[in-house]
């Protein structure tokens, strides 16, 4: 024998020959022969040779540097093991770990021969592979994208038989599969892609194993394969997802919701709109299996779900839908139950699997027990601050319902944070949405009014450890606490800073209209009355009792105010008389209405007198216009009956004659005269002391304690301060003009 045949003893020169041969007739030879002997080495019990031949194929004939050498190599090793048969379990590694280095020859016929002889070989070893199924699957994945279709092919058969194997075999360890799993989902080619997934929804199949325990190591890539360009590959993967949530909604029980839960709120942030409804689709069955254990991603899921229920830019109407119902459903989780303390926790927080994604929410509680899960108020409010500026106006309402749901659920909770959000709400009055404004009008009544704030709170972020944070405010008689007084002094900063809103048909008339329907109006009323007393802009301050005087006198929602002031009847009554008197004194006109509505005519009289040492303006023309139209409204009908009674009602004739002089004769001018015309047999005589006793004012016992004399030294002192404001405004101009 020579120094050859030893080498490759047992097997003969010439078969060795054949094995090296490029025909492949001549190398099937060969393997025909290898088999031949291992079945009578197998026979005859001889396993050293039988490993003898193994490693000449294994090492000598596939490892060679000559192609035709590795062909016959692992064409020689599938011969071996259909020799051996049931035998070859027990000399699976020599068999298949020269093929799998096969897998990356450079040659393409190699690569093809090695899919043949793993098929072979897998086909006699069956289950007893298994052992090498990482490195196997590893091999598959990259040639499902060979650039050869006879390659591609031979992958093919060997994958649907791996596949079986698998499928039948009860020792296939999914634990130990799951890493390199992971790690091929995030391949982007479009073969290996689809391989993938497809192994995914077998082993999903198999009744044997539970892939929703691992789900979460996997769910992120299987999202990324969901956004693939290919539609075929797309719609593999989403019906793989919905397949996993079919399994959810029938299990409910050992669902890993916590592990999943940030990777479904990252993909419901995604450009693409498959991907974000499907994960919003995945996080509302969550919150509906889960309940409550949900609540601890509030902030995340609010985050991600709010900008979507626009149906503008990429969103589609699907995804605008979904996450609508998601919203819905989070919004029924909160109860009185999280207002109440969070309990002191000293487990640690529960683990969630890293994602491969950058951005993560972090839950909002370190217990994932329903019992004593709470709501994390702090990261909620941070998340509904920047959605209520959000450019999406479904957004900015749907964050405004939020607020406003929060104060009713968890009030004590979320007036811990209301510094954070009170500022929020009153920059969004000036939204151009009126709907907006609107909820926004009703929660910052709602805080206002609630009695949670009558409850002094500081950030517990800004205190240390033990600091006292709460400290409890005497609630006022209408129920209002201090945040009410905040909101009037801010909203009149508002209209000071844009006064083209007290025009008649713009935002700010609406809003005082609406806040004296959700509020009590003479609270409202009031409390802009006290503040523009102090007000050191008189010209401001002139316009805006103005407006509200329109408003008094015009809105509807005012109806049951100009009813008390008409009447003056309780005590409470004449001190709102007195109370916007004292700021109504800004301007005259609005003066002399008020003690119309008010039915005081008799100090309407004085007022009308002193209104002779006052700079008539035509600003100052035009506001008796205005009152002059008013009297002819609905408003003032009852005025106009009581100059029937002329022996009773000296004063309110004398003061309308007073309006009359004031006026140049104009078309006002015309309407008031022709107005007077109508009073029977009225003759202007000096009113006596006799006459005064009848008039209604001091018939009225309450109205007779109103000290009318103070009243009016106020006005007087009121108007001599816009004589001022003027004199210097006009020294300003002089001085500019000769500059």
């Amino acid at each position: 024998m020579s120094g050859n045949d030893r080498d490759f003893a047992p097997l003969t020169a010439i078969c060795v020959r054949n094995l090296n041969d490029k025909l492949y007739e001549k190398r099937k030879m060969g393997a025909l022969e290898v088999e031949r002997m291992v079945r009578d080495f197998s026979s005859s019990g001889q396993t050293v040779q039988i490993q003898r031949i193994l490693k000449v194929l294994g090492e000598d004939l596939a490892l060679s540097h000559n192609p035709n050498s590795r062909k016959g190599g692992v064409i020689g090793l599938a011969a071996t093991a259909i020799a051996l048969g049931k035998e070859s379990t027990n000399y699976v590694g020599e068999l298949v770990k020269p093929v799998l280095d096969s897998f990356t020859d450079q040659d393409s016929r190699v690569r093809y021969y090695a899919c043949e002889a793993l098929y072979n070989i897998s086909k006699v070893c069956r289950g007893f592979v298994l052992p090498y199924f990482n490195e196997i699957f590893d091999g598959l994945s990259k040639l499902s994208s060979d650039t050869d279709q006879n390659v591609k092919n031979g992958t093919e058969l060997l994958d649907r038989l791996i596949k079986d194997i698998v499928t039948e075999s009860s020792a296939f360890d999914l634990r130990a599969f799951i890493p390199i799993l992971r790690e091929k989902l995030y391949v982007k080619e479009q073969y290996p892609r689809q391989f993938i997934v497809s192994w995914i929804a077998v082993l999903d199949a198999v009744p044997d194993i539970n892939m929703l325990v691992l789900l979460p190591e996997i769910l992120h890539g299987l999202f990324e394969i969901l956004g693939d360009s290919n539609t075929e590959i797309s719609k593999m993967c989403q019906d793989v997802l919905q397949e996993f949530l079919n399994s959810i909604k029938k299990t409910r029980t050992g669902v890993n919701y916590e592990g999943m839960a940030n990777i479904l709120i990252t993909h419901s942030l995604s450009d693409n709109a498959l991907i974000q409804y499907t994960a919003i689709c995945w996080l509302q069955e969550f919150v509906a299996q889960a309940g409550r254990t949900m609540l601890q991603y509030t902030s995340g899921i609010i985050d991600a779900v709010l900008p979507c229920l626009a149906t503008e830019g990429h969103i589609s109407r699907s995804v605008s839908e979904a996450a609508k119902h998601l919203n819905l459903a989070l919004l029924n989780l909160i109860c009185e139950e999280d207002d109440l303390p969070t309990p002191t926790l000293g487990s640690p927080v529960n683990s969630i699997p890293d994602s491969p994604s950058s951005q993560e929410h972090k839950p909002d509680n370190t217990s994932t027990a329903s019992s004593t899960i709470r709501l994390n108020i702090a990261n909620v409010i941070s998340v509904l601050c920047r959605m209520i500026q959000h450019q999406s106006l479904r957004t900015r309402i749907a964050a405004l319902e939020w607020l406003s749901h929060l104060l009713l659920k968890v009030p004590n909770k979320t007036f811990q944070h209301v510094d954070r959000f009170f500022p929020v709400l009153l920059a969004t009055l000036s939204d151009t949405s009126t709907e907006v404004v609107l909820l926004d009008l009703e929660t910052l009544a709602e805080i206002s009014s609630n009695p949670a704030g009558h409850f002094v709170h500081t950030d517990q972020n800004q205190v240390s450890k033990g600091e006292q944070t709460t400290k409890e405010e005497k609630p006022s008689k209408s129920g209002l606490n201090r945040f009410f007084t905040k909101f009037m002094k801010a909203l009149l900063d508002l209209f000071k800073k844009d006064q083209n809103l007290l025009e008649p048909e713009e935002r700010g008339y609406f809003i005082i209209r609406q806040l004296s329907q959700l509020l009590n109006a003479v609270d409202v009323f009031q409390s802009f009355s006290k503040i523009l007393v102090e007000e050191v802009d008189v010209n401001f301050a002139c316009k805006m009792v103005q407006s509200l005087n329109t408003i008094l006198l015009t809105s509807t929602e005012l109806f049951d105010m100009r009813n008390q002031l008409k009447s003056l009847s309780t005590q409470e009554s004449c001190v709102l008389f007195c109370c916007l008197y004292q700021s109504w004194c800004h301007s005259p006109v609005a003066t002399v209405s008020l003690c119309y509505l008010s039915q005081n005519y008799r100090h309407a009289c004085d007022l009308l007198l002193s209104f002779g040492d006052l700079e008539v303006t035509v600003d100052f023309l035009k506001e008796i216009d205005k009152l002059v139209q008013l009297i002819e409204s609905p408003i003032f009908a009852y005025l106009r009956l009581q100059l029937l009674d002329v022996h009773n009602n000296q004063e309110l004739i004398k003061s309308l004659y007073g309006l009359l002089m004031l006026l140049p004769q104009s078309e006002a001018f015309k309407l008031l005269r022709y107005r007077l015309d109508c009073i029977p047999h009225y003759q202007l005589a000096t009113i006596s002391e006799k006459h005064r006793g009848k008039n209604l004012q001091d018939q009225r016992p309450l109205v007779s304690k109103i000290n009318f004399p103070d009243l009016l030294r106020h006005f007087q002192k009121v108007q001599e301060k816009h004589r001022e404001a003027r004199h210097k405004m006009a020294f300003r101009g002089r001085m500019i003009h000769t500059k």
